[in-house]
């Protein structure tokens, strides 16, 4: 079944460190070896060995039209005619960032980058000059790229100063962050109360989606909102993922919190590689040119991702599929919730194997993730691709049509009895 992706890891492994360029992609987590994609058409991948799945990783989120939708192969086909990359400046990067801008009130100057890395960095660097301070927090769970002061994971106790989370990051820079758990309020409070002068930005995703998906709990975005205000501190939504997959204006406006920069990717790049980040005027410009804080990019605004870029926000305007999605997720994991702890908001959800509910880290460590491996690989033989990992989002794309999820839905169900016969059927 899957006989020419192993022959070619086993070339890969020869050129590519682990065989892979980013590590989920080894199928570390779940075991086995990784397959190889040869195409993508709306809501299916195939293979090299022609095997045809119903995706739902969508390239880890920025597919939500899905996969080469033909719009956006247009706008892609018609700029590359005319250049993939000039380092100069184009139109198409001053209709991208009115489109962000109108989109995301928060948004009063954007800059465009390369990645969701790079924007969360940069936006850490902005922030530290802004207001001339050092620490940040983050949230243990958040991921926010893999720059160095953000690769870090929880000490004991609420303010405990973060350790590196991967070699080759000094302890002394690692320092300058305080992670402290996710959806706990008090801990964010006493933290502030204790060296909120020291204290530049805090930075979070909204709704976090890369410990698999947990929702924030009643109050608590709101009290990050107010104790940076009240500290002089900058508040940062790392919106890589949720942007314009929760709703056309991402989780700020789904949820009514203004922050004071934000952090986009994934999908306003159209599936190529794109990141952002911007706010209010008077912080970004701070940057260079006009201000101190360095930041430069060859293909930052690379006009085939504006291009794409321009055409999926375009698309996403017009349609608005936003509850529909929601409407068909949520009937999607219906009939197989009572197997698995299932946390979902619109079009993105996460199927934990846990006997409690999943409301930060420390809770999503808990997880069965031997189980979920089985389950991985069961579905996997069945042409179901979900992510090779317990702690990854899963998402469904306009073109997962009703007819294909219920077919799914169906076979996901049995896939759960067959590890659980306990599993329940709800009516």
């Amino acid at each position: 079944m899957f006989k020419n992706s192993k022959k070619l890891f086993s070339r890969a492994q020869k050129y590519l460190v682990g065989g892979v360029n980013s590590p989920v992609r080894a199928f570390k987590s779940v075991g086995g070896n990784p397959i190889f994609i040869h195409k993508g058409k709306g809501a299916y991948l195939w293979d090299v060995d022609g095997n045809k799945y119903a995706d739902f990783v969508g390239s880890w989120g920025p597919l939500i039209l899905g996969h080469n939708h033909p719009s956006i192969l247009l706008k892609i086909r018609q700029q590359a005619v005319l250049g993939s990359s000039y380092g100069a400046p184009t139109e198409l990067e001053i209709e991208m960032a009115k489109l962000v801008s109108e989109a995301i009130p928060s948004i009063e100057k954007v800059r465009f980058v390369s990645s969701g890395t790079e924007a969360a960095m940069s936006a850490i660097r902005l922030a530290r000059g802004a207001t001339k301070r050092d620490k940040i927090i983050k949230f243990s769970g958040c991921y926010h790229g893999h720059s160095d002061g953000l690769l870090v994971k929880a000490g004991s106790g609420a303010t405990t100063l973060g350790v590196p989370d991967s070699s080759g990051i000094p302890k002394a820079y690692s320092a300058q962050t305080i992670v402290l758990p996710y959806n706990d309020s008090s801990a964010a409070i006493r933290c502030f109360k204790k060296m909120g002068e020291e204290i530049a930005a805090i930075i979070v995703e909204p709704i976090a989606a890369n410990m698999g998906v947990i929702l924030p709990q009643k109050g608590f975005l709101e009290t990050l909102r107010h104790v940076t205000q009240q500290w002089g501190a900058l508040l940062i939504f790392d919106e890589v993922i949720t942007g314009f997959r929760v709703s056309y204006g991402g989780a700020q406006k789904l949820l009514g919190i203004k922050p004071d920069l934000t952090c986009l990717g994934k999908i306003i790049g159209g599936g190529l590689p794109v990141g952002a980040f911007g706010g209010k005027k008077e912080i970004m410009e701070h940057l260079s040119p006009l201000g101190p804080v360095y930041q430069a990019g060859t293909l930052s605004g690379n006009p085939l991702a504006m291009a794409a870029g321009i055409e999926t926000l375009k698309q996403l305007k017009k349609l608005n599929p936003y509850s529909e999605l929601e409407k068909r997720c949520k009937k999607f994991i219906q009939s197989w919730i009572s197997a698995a702890q299932i946390n979902q908001i619109g079009s993105l959800f996460t199927l934990f194997f846990s006997e409690q509910p999943v409301t930060d880290y420390s809770s999503a460590l808990k997880a069965n993730t031997k189980l979920y491996a089985q389950f991985f690989h069961k579905l996997l033989e069945q042409g179901i691709y979900f992510p090779p990992s317990q702690f990854e989002a899963a998402f469904i794309s306009c073109a997962h049509e009703e007819s294909l999820l219920e077919k799914i839905s169906y076979k996901i169900l049995n896939t759960l009895r067959s590890l659980n016969p306990r599993t329940e059927v709800l009516e």
